[in-house]
């Protein structure tokens, strides 16, 4: 439904994202995971074509988002962290707009708009003032703009910023609900929320790609995500550990009290990999006393920080675009 090969935007000579690859397959739910400025409103935009990339290719149900831009916009919904609603437009009035710009043909625009009233549940307030409705109704409004040309892919970036507990529930049932249809890409700070509603997780962190999993193999160790402590240099094992082909990444971890002049490493390996044998090998040939090593099971949280903190393995100072 959505590839993104080699994904590189840069502004001026600011780098924002670089070499990003990734596949999202029909009818999947995808959180698009990473921290201030790590590139993920960047890569939103580009595949919903705000902007074009400054190489690389994007692909959405086949078509080319630069060269095939109308083919690929007419499969896409797009809400971003701030709806773009006229405030002074009764509801209906707004989405009937909207359809008109969305290319729905006359003919079908009443239909189609009743349709998206009742899946983002607004039918009762059809009739009133966008201003006039709660933040939460606002944001229901913003997905019903989303919807309004029935898109295969719908891209939410942030949709539950700013709203409380009840409405961000109600917002992420939504989400849900909505998933049946449509695949979904979604950003979010709100890592209980992409828990709760995602399948897969793509993570980007300084513009480039660390990891792209299910949530599942995130969380529990099965043999691709290993924990190790070492006593040896923490370069040389970094150095020694990475070179193994099975490897997708290495990070160091933060010492615990205890450690003493021991280094901890987070080891994941690529998908179908099973290390634990192999890294217990080379570590014995390196001549690197093992300490600890077990399988990693954490929470979703617990993974983000640690394959987005400063001492993860590749991490340059370069940084752009706010996400």
């Amino acid at each position: 439904m959505i590839e993104v090969k080699n994904l590189t935007k840069y502004y001026g000579s600011k780098m924002g994202v670089e070499d990003v690859s990734f596949t999202i397959q029909k009818g999947e739910i995808v959180g698009l995971l990473g921290p201030n400025g790590a590139g993920k409103s960047t890569i939103m935009k580009m595949i919903n074509g705000y902007f074009p990339p400054t190489s690389g290719t994007i692909l959405v149900d086949g078509h080319n988002v630069v060269e095939e831009p109308r083919e690929a916009a007419a499969c896409i919904g797009f809400l971003p962290e701030i709806p773009p609603l006229y405030v002074e437009m009764v509801v209906e009035d707004y989405l009937m707009f909207i359809a008109q710009i969305r290319g729905v043909p006359r003919a079908e625009r009443k239909e189609h708009i009743g349709h998206v009233m009742e899946l983002a549940s607004i039918s009762h307030v059809r009739d009133r003032l966008i201003k006039n409705l709660s933040k939460g109704y606002r944001q229901r409004v913003g997905l019903a703009q989303a919807l309004v040309n029935l898109p295969e892919v719908l891209i939410l970036d942030e949709p539950t910023v700013g709203l409380d507990p009840k409405q961000i529930t109600e917002v992420r049932d939504l989400i849900k609900e909505l998933s049946k249809e449509h695949t979904v890409i979604l950003s979010s700070h709100i890592l209980s929320e992409i828990n709760a509603i995602c399948e897969k997780v793509i993570i980007i962190n300084r513009g480039r790609l660390v990891t792209v999993d299910t949530v599942e193999h995130l969380e529990h160790g099965t043999g691709r995500s290993m924990l190790l402590r070492v006593k040896t240099d923490p370069l040389r094992a970094q150095e020694v550990i990475g070179r193994m082909p099975e490897i997708e990444s290495v990070q160091r971890l933060p010492a615990q009290p205890g450690d003493g002049d021991s280094v901890r490493f987070s080891v994941l390996a690529k998908e179908d990999s099973d290390i634990a044998e192999e890294l217990f090998q080379i570590c014995v040939v390196s001549n690197m006393p093992i300490l600890e090593m077990r399988p990693l099971d954490a929470s979703l949280e617990e993974v983000f920080l640690t394959l987005t903190s400063d001492n993860a393995a590749g991490a340059e100072q370069t940084e752009k675009e706010g996400a």
